[in-house]
């Protein structure tokens, strides 16, 4: 084989060779993603089939993550706080039975107070080349030599920590640490899922017992006793306490009234009778004020620790260590008190809490509502008797309700009330008075209402109704006609005013305006019409005219013809006013004289005015 065909052949099998490590490097590779996304399809597989339970799901996370990370050794702390515990383990020997979990307080290790504040995560390649006891004690008694802490961090907060060990000196890699991180992110997962689980839970039994509770309180009004019984079942079962009492406050002491638990401390309880609290004591606290007391435990309490009859039976006959005690209050009144313990040391929630508040909240209704049903069996004859006179109150009302209906039909609905409270309508009878008329209509009516469509008319005539009707009672005037476009109203009567020629000019500006923004709109659906009005003011007689089912209040005189000419003589948008009507009204309105125009059926002339505005 000549020299170049030596080389070419010693080339190729490189090139092979090297294709070769490729391919094996490929099929590594691939066969550690392929084992990664199997240990995390199985940790996911664990989270969904053990909802709430997350000790199987942190032996898994450890068991696969030490796997394919070559780690021997592993713990999987949980943090409260201030302690970090361990809640799973790998690789080391079981602690004997009755040992406490492994516990360290943060303070003690200078590593987890570095998470604590922070950091992303803590590799130490060697633990016996670090100052610390901690680390030192590990390697020695764990065979521990290359440690990673990784925190479980949710939203900022840190929830625990994973530690990873190898027993040789062997730094684990970037690959490694990576998929850690993953691990540690499907734990935070799973105590979120748990933690949603557990609250979802909490409130729906919460929700049950309260729904139950209230169901009590339905089904025995007037009656305590069972509804205290199930509060107290409901709120012992919810907070996890053993033992509960509901006392009653007299205004003297507090009575019980109901018991759960203890049968010698409730024994000790029932024959105090009444119990009258020693300064320092909860139920003292509670009196002074305050809505909730907790005592996490009563031993350590200064009150306590002293010589008297409720420490001797709170801590010697009860053995209670923790107790929780919320006040039954309606407004600023104590009405009772609701105690629960637990025998051992262990505070209860801000849930718990606000649960028992919530309990105390109903008891409060609880008793609330048999207190108003005492008085209301109490006030049964009482009412009775008030019945029977308000019979005869309300056929009296009725008859005057009536008359306000009749008279509403010509008068102000304030002017006919006030006939009716006065009860007398002598002031309606036939007598003569110098009134104020308005009389007003459309201008152009007549051509409108002979060639539009009648529903076009009444429409139209419904808007002006509505737009100026309600203007007569503001300005209490009294209707006299109110028929197609025409309406008459006079001022002064049938109960007197003030300046009532400045009250009828000032309902005839009002008028003008409300009239101008319909004729406005009725422009655009092709209707011309205009607003005019003529005011007067002289003398007239005044009275009922009509009969039994039909009653009317009118005025007659020449007054009324003098304002029913000067509105037919005002063009749209004018208020044609007499001279004396002007003189009345000249300093609140301004005035344009416009002579004496000709009024059909007056022989003499007038002058009159047009009132331009209020000044």
């Amino acid at each position: 084989m000549s020299g170049l065909a030596k080389e070419r052949a010693d080339r190729l099998e490189a090139e092979i060779a090297a294709l070769r490590r490729q391919l094996a490097e490929r099929d590594a590779a691939l066969a550690e993603s392929l084992a990664q996304q199997a240990a995390s399809a199985e940790v996911l597989q664990v989270i969904n089939s053990s909802p709430g339970d997350l000790a199987p799901v942190f032996d898994a996370i450890l068991d696969k993550a030490h796997r394919l990370c070559d780690a021997t050794r592993g713990t999987l702390f949980l943090f409260d706080g201030q302690t970090f515990r361990a809640v799973a383990m790998l690789g080391y020997p079981p602690p004997a039975e009755g040992t406490p979990p492994r516990a360290i307080n943060v303070s003690e290790d200078p590593r987890l107070a570095a998470l604590l504040a922070g950091e992303r995560l803590i590799h130490v390649p060697d633990l016996t080349k670090i100052d610390d006891p901690i680390a030192r004690a590990v390697a020695e008694r764990g065979g521990v030599r290359t440690n990673l802490l990784l925190p479980l961090r949710k939203n900022g907060g840190l929830l625990g920590v994973i530690s990873c060990n190898r027993q040789e000196v062997r730094p684990f890699s970037d690959k490694d640490i990576a998929l850690l991180e993953n691990f540690a992110a499907q734990a935070v997962i799973a105590m979120e899922n748990a933690r949603l689980l557990t609250e979802t839970r909490e409130a729906l039994a919460q929700q049950t017992a309260t729904a139950e509770l209230l169901q009590v309180i339905n089904s025995s009004p007037g009656d305590l006793a069972p509804v205290f019984d199930a509060m107290l079942d409901k709120a012992l079962h919810l907070c996890e306490a053993s033992f509960g009492y509901l006392l009653i406050h007299d205004g003297e002491g507090l009575v019980p009234v109901a018991d759960r638990g203890h049968p010698a401390f409730s024994a000790w309880v029932r024959k105090q009778g009444k119990i009258v609290p020693e300064p320092g004591t909860i139920n003292a606290r509670i009196i002074g004020g305050e809505a909730v007391v907790q005592v996490a435990d009563v031993i350590n309490d200064p009150f306590y620790q002293g010589d008297s009859a409720m420490r001797r039976a709170v801590v010697e006959i009860g053995g209670f260590r923790t107790v929780l005690t919320v006040a039954l209050r309606k407004d600023d009144t104590l009405l009772g008190v609701i105690h629960i313990y637990r025998q051992e040391v262990r505070p209860f929630t801000d849930r718990q809490v606000a649960l028992l508040q919530n309990f105390a909240a109903q008891a409060v209704i609880a008793m609330e509502n048999a207190r108003l049903l005492g008085e209301l069996h109490q006030r049964t004859d009482e009412v009775a008797e008030l019945n029977r006179g308000l019979e005869a109150r309300v056929a009296a009302q009725v008859e005057e309700l009536g008359r306000v209906g009749r008279l509403k039909q010509f008068l102000a609905p304030q002017l006919a009330e006030l006939v009716v409270s006065q009860g007398d309508d002598t002031m309606l009878e036939s007598h003569r008075r110098e009134i104020v008329v308005v009389f007003c209509d459309l201008r152009g009516y007549t051509a409108f209402s002979e060639t539009a469509e009648p529903e076009e008319v009444i429409e139209v005539l419904r808007e002006y109704h509505a737009a100026l009707g309600p203007l007569v009672a503001q300005f209490e005037g009294t209707l006299d006609q109110f028929s197609g476009d025409g309406i008459m109203v006079f001022f002064n009567d049938p109960v007197p005013c003030p300046n009532p020629a400045e009250r009828a000019v000032g309902m005839a500006l009002a008028m003008r305006d409300a009239a101008a923004a319909l004729a406005a709109q009725w422009r655009r659906r092709g209707h011309a019409l205009g607003f005019g009005v003529g005011i007067a003011q002289g003398y007239a007689t005044l009275g009922q005219i009509g009969f039994a089912e039909r009653v009317a209040y009118t005025a007659i005189g020449t007054v009324c013809n003098l304002a029913a000419r000067l509105c037919a003589a005002a063009q749209p948008g004018q208020i044609l006013v007499s001279q004396r009507v002007a003189a009345a009204v000249e300093d609140a309105v301004s005035l344009e004289e416009i002579g004496t125009p000709a009024l059909k059926g007056l022989s003499q002339a007038v002058a009159a005015f047009n009132v331009v505005g209020a000044r």
